[in-house]
């Protein structure tokens, strides 16, 4: 494994985002001194939340899958996650509601669910789930060691005995194929492929190594800290600084400065230079070797790689309550295959999109006022390089949105909302990532693993995030700060 060359004892990480949270946590707890330089006042990165009016919304993510990741990043500093987040499980981890009126709520008890499974679409498709389980289950172990949990330096770092069985196991096929060779009926197709696209890629184009992703939700379980998905950056942050890190909130950084392959200093939009012997980038990948490094040598492939699509998201506080609800219901459109082709073929607005509403307020009353809910509404769209202009599309595509939700059966929605706000894919752009998406470069076969844009840098410039390796997701995004750790830390002991 490549390391970082020289000294290593003063690291800046540009960033306080899940992935350079994350390394800070490990770098800290190997005995290095860790200078964190954050442009916003609070951490999280893509992870935030916004108050409005006594509502709270995450900006981000609000499935968390594999809380032991988290558990693991506070072990380096000899810190207990119980004692910094209150996590409990979602039941279920999805209602899966579709076109015909039938609901499939997912949990992750394989029993329970293939007993529902049974009732709901016959025994054979229960047989069908638990092979399903099997599969998936292998699949991860395949994966996890030797695939994502390991920096990789070159396409040869594939070929081990593993390689062999996961191509025997099915894994390079196309997902949704593979899944339907277990699971004939459309619906349950749908509620464990649909994860796909959040590698960037339609299930009929993805390999079917995504099918972890269902696995890792599905199976393994979903999880919801108090005080929503950002209170995990929020206490990692906390214990970073009770061990040694300094944070260092509303400091936005301009550029790294390079010397003969070697970066030196960070330097800040408020004119300081910070002398640094490793510099980590949490960033947005592209964004950050087009505006913080030297341009002469950024990777050209950069400007070839095919990016995923984006979202349009509406987080609005509603007077109405929420019983009945779940946490998170996908609303599955009529339509599925023609919906993938308009999204990423034609890169045009979906004509029957598939609608994601997270209701945290079911989990968490104290995000919402007594008696009032939550709404997190994420649907599907283009990213910036489909030209849509967002400022003149995105007032009439929120009212679409809300006209959608009444149809499936949001009685009053409109009527019932007392605060609101939205983001749209050129709002992702303005914030700092590339093409206007938060789901970064898609996992096509030539972006994964090592065919992703690499971690290190120069001599001592190392990235963190989804936009390297291993890819996008909160638990890839937390492996991604163990990676760089070991670049660093490793270095010590050639």
């Amino acid at each position: 494994m490549r390391t970082v060359t020289g000294r290593t004892d003063h690291v800046v990480i540009v960033g306080a985002g899940l992935g350079g949270l994350s390394a800070a946590l490990r770098l800290a707890g190997a005995g290095r001194r860790v200078t964190i330089l954050e442009r916003e006042l609070t951490p999280g990165g893509r992870a935030g939340q916004v108050e409005l009016d006594g509502y709270r919304f995450d900006t981000g993510p609000t499935v968390l899958t594999m809380p032991d990741l988290i558990a693991d990043a506070f072990a380096c500093v000899d810190e207990d996650m119980a004692d910094w987040i209150d996590l409990h499980p979602v039941e279920p981890a999805y209602r899966a509601s579709f076109a015909d009126g039938s609901n499939i709520d997912v949990v992750a008890d394989v029993d329970a669910m293939a007993d529902q499974i049974a009732a709901t679409c016959g025994a054979a498709e229960a047989a069908g789930y638990r092979r399903f389980v099997d599969f998936a289950r292998r699949l991860y172990a395949l994966e996890r060691k030797d695939f994502i949990d390991r920096n990789l330096d070159s396409p040869f770092d594939l070929v081990r005995p593993s390689l062999a069985r996961l191509a025997a196991l099915g894994g390079f096929r196309r997902l949704a194929p593979k899944v339907a060779s277990y699971l004939k009926d459309e619906r349950l197709q749908r509620i464990f492929t649909f994860q796909s696209m959040y590698a960037g890629m339609s299930p009929y184009d993805a390999l079917a190594i995504y099918a972890v992703i269902a696995y890792m939700d599905c199976v393994e379980g979903v999880f919801f800290p108090t005080g929503g998905i950002h209170a995990v950056p929020a206490a990692m942050a906390g214990a970073a600084e009770k061990n040694g890190v300094a944070i260092r909130y509303g400091t936005e950084v301009a550029r790294v400065e390079v010397v003969a392959d070697r970066a030196v200093a960070v330097h800040t939009r408020d004119g300081e230079r910070v002398p640094a012997d490793v510099v980590v980038l949490n960033p947005d990948l592209p964004v950050a070797w087009r505006e913080l490094l030297p341009a002469e040598r950024r990777p050209r492939r950069l400007e070839r790689m095919r990016y995923s699509p984006s979202c349009f998201l509406l987080l609005a506080g509603s007077r109405l309550p929420d019983a009945g609800e779940a946490h998170h219901t996908i609303h599955f459109g009529k339509a599925w295959r023609s919906t993938f082709r308009e999204l990423v073929d034609d890169k045009a607005l979906q004509s029957d999109p598939s609608l994601f509403v997270s209701t945290a307020s079911v989990s968490d009353r104290s995000l919402a006022p007594a008696g009032r809910s939550t709404r997190y509404v994420l649907v599907p769209t283009p990213n910036l390089q489909a030209g849509i202009d967002w400022d003149v599309v995105g007032p009439r595509y929120r009212d679409e949105v809300v006209a959608r939700l009444e149809g499936l059966g949001y009685e009053r929605f409109g009527d019932s909302i007392d605060v609101e706000t939205t983001i749209t894919p050129a709002d992702w752009g303005r914030r700092g990532m590339a093409h206007g998406t938060p789901f970064a470069a898609s996992h096509s076969f030539f972006q994964t693993g090592p065919f992703r844009p690499g971690n290190l840098a120069y001599d001592n410039v190392v990235f963190v995030g989804s936009g390297t390796q291993p890819g996008v997701g909160v638990p890839m995004v937390l492996i991604s700060g163990r990676l760089a750790a070991e670049r660093i830390v490793k270095a010590d002991v050639r």
